[in-house]
């Protein structure tokens, strides 16, 4: 991250001050005078000070993206040509994606570097609503779409009860809604293969109360505060007041 966007990230200033500041002499990284408000800083490990006080990044961050297909959801992979970090500005290279969406699938991705909201979104028990549109290979039959939506086998485990809510269905193509609040490594994907299925879209259009309205893709916005608020209140925490 760089020196002039640490400082304004940790409310110390503004952009602009800061690069002030820095040029100025007033900001030292690990003992050291820097006067580069681009020079590269890795919060946790390089001490900032400012006036001779220590400054830490202690403002959480809440990102949406809307992730295009090709891109894989990881911060860092060897073979991967493209990952969603490529996808954010370098200021925000210390927040995480929550949960994951595979290479082939598009949509929605939340980042976030609070922790304590990540595991209450990823873990089951707090219900939290995912919804996918997807569209499938062959005619969705009703016997299937019910054992869908009651769970089926997989790994030797059964999925949580879906929600589904059917678009359209003829003899060569299906599309459908499918909710789910569980987050197992491509499931809605392997959920479709064991009755026969072959998923040819999975776009994730809804988690939680955010929704990727008309934002592009591969195009980000930061949240705004009612819907960071409106996340910990579908996991069962009311914040703000």
């Amino acid at each position: 991250m760089r020196l002039q966007v640490f400082l304004s990230h940790a409310r110390v200033c503004s952009r602009r001050q800061a690069m002030e500041l820095v040029q100025a002499g007033e900001v030292s990284v690990n003992g050291v005078m820097v006067r580069e408000p681009s020079y590269d800083v890795t919060p946790g490990r390089d001490k900032v000070f400012f006036n001779n006080r220590l400054v830490s990044l202690n403002e959480k961050i809440y990102l949406l993206l809307h992730k295009p297909k090709g891109f894989v959801t990881t911060l860092k992979d060897a073979h991967a040509k493209r990952t969603v970090m490529d996808l954010l500005p370098p200021e925000y290279k210390h927040v995480y994606p929550v949960g994951r969406l595979d290479k082939d699938s598009e949509g929605l991705l939340l980042f976030t570097n609070d922790g304590d909201l990540t595991f209450r979104l990823l873990h089951p028990s707090f219900k939290v609503d995912k919804v996918y549109e997807v569209e499938s290979e062959g005619c969705l039959l009703e016997a299937d779409k019910a054992r869908l939506e009651k769970g089926v086998l997989l790994e030797e485990r059964r999925t949580h009860p879906a929600k589904i809510k059917l678009i359209y269905v003829n003899p060569k193509k299906s599309a459908f809604h499918i909710t789910i609040h569980e987050g197992r490594k491509r499931q809605i994907r392997l959920m479709l293969r064991s009755l026969g299925y072959n998923v040819t879209r999975l776009k994730r259009i809804r988690y939680g109360i955010l929704s990727l309205g008309n934002l592009k893709t591969g195009a980000w916005r930061v949240l705004e505060k009612k819907e960071i608020e409106g996340l910990w209140k579908a996991c069962g925490v009311i914040k703000g007041g």
